[in-house]
């Protein structure tokens, strides 16, 4: 059983704004927490416009999302959160960033809080250092993007987790509609571990000129049965965020056969970053 009730999001971006419209949703009192208040007014603005959607399409009625709606909070002070039963951690994909928050949050909220930080790539080990006795109650919930519609949650033991605080976070992830899958924490984890690989040589293929970036997709569409292409789906990542999880991994795996590809680099430094700047692989326009 996870014996939470309320749930404290830290990050209104894409990632926790999704967490915390699946935990509402959920009947979990939530509430959000970010340093910028546009960034909160943006997350806000994006529930209502996703909720006014699940009752047109009918897979929610209008109680439903009131009751939902009035489960969450936007807030920019983070001691609003101490209440929490669960602190999930969705900020910028930086151990420095996510250390600094949590040593904050970690003289905050109940004993016995959750605290679970959804990184894609980082070590939860090195994260759980800064939260010091509170360790075994740190653990690594790693949501898949979109949240509200992408099943899979990676549940990350870290060195110090307890047993329980594990069981906890399996039962928690299930109550929000998720399946959990368990992963040891090594850099990447599974998924990143076998995806951003497959991206990096979707990169080295381009740039090799083995085939064009729509052909490349294309093969692994239909061949594969993927529902998207290696490149299309690095734009629809950020290649600014697949080249930092490469390097993650490749200094976290001592392994340097993990760096991003050259071209990949190139992108990132001319600023095409994909979906978000409206070019990387391909183009968006506006």
């Amino acid at each position: 059983m996870h014996n939470v009730t309320a749930v404290g999001v830290i990050g209104a971006g894409q990632m926790g704004g999704g967490i915390a419209q699946v935990a509402a949703v959920s009947g979990f009192t939530t509430v959000v927490y970010d340093t910028s208040p546009e960034q909160l007014a943006g997350c806000q603005k994006l529930h209502d416009k996703l909720l006014a959607r699940a009752i047109e399409k009918g897979r929610m009625s209008a109680d439903e999302v009131k009751a939902a709606k009035d489960r969450l909070t936007y807030v920019t002070d983070l001691h609003y959160l101490a209440e929490s039963d669960c602190f999930v951690e969705a900020i910028v994909e930086n151990a420095e960033v996510k250390a600094k928050v949590w040593g904050e949050v970690a003289g905050m909220g109940k004993a016995g809080a959750l605290l679970a930080s959804n990184t894609s790539s980082i070590s939860i080990t090195e994260i759980a250092t800064a939260v010091g006795e509170r360790a075994p109650h740190f653990i690594g919930m790693h949501f898949f993007n979109p949240v509200p519609v992408m099943k899979l949650v990676e549940v990350i033991k870290g060195l110090e987790t307890s047993d329980e605080t594990t069981e906890r976070t399996i039962a928690l992830a299930e109550a929000m509609g998720k399946t959990p899958v368990p992963a040891n924490d090594r850099a990447g984890f599974v998924s990143n571990r076998i995806l951003m690989p497959m991206i990096n040589e979707a990169f080295y293929t381009w740039m090799e000129g083995v085939a064009e970036p729509e052909h490349i997709d294309e093969i692994m569409k239909l061949g594969m049965a993927h529902p998207m292409g290696p490149l299309r789906l690095a734009d629809f990542i950020g290649l600014d965020t697949c080249a930092h999880i490469m390097n993650v991994m490749a200094n976290g795996l001592n392994n340097d056969r993990y760096r991003p590809c050259p071209l990949l680099r190139q992108l990132v430094t001319a600023g095409r970053l994909g979906d978000k700047t409206g070019r990387g692989v391909f183009e968006y326009g506006k």
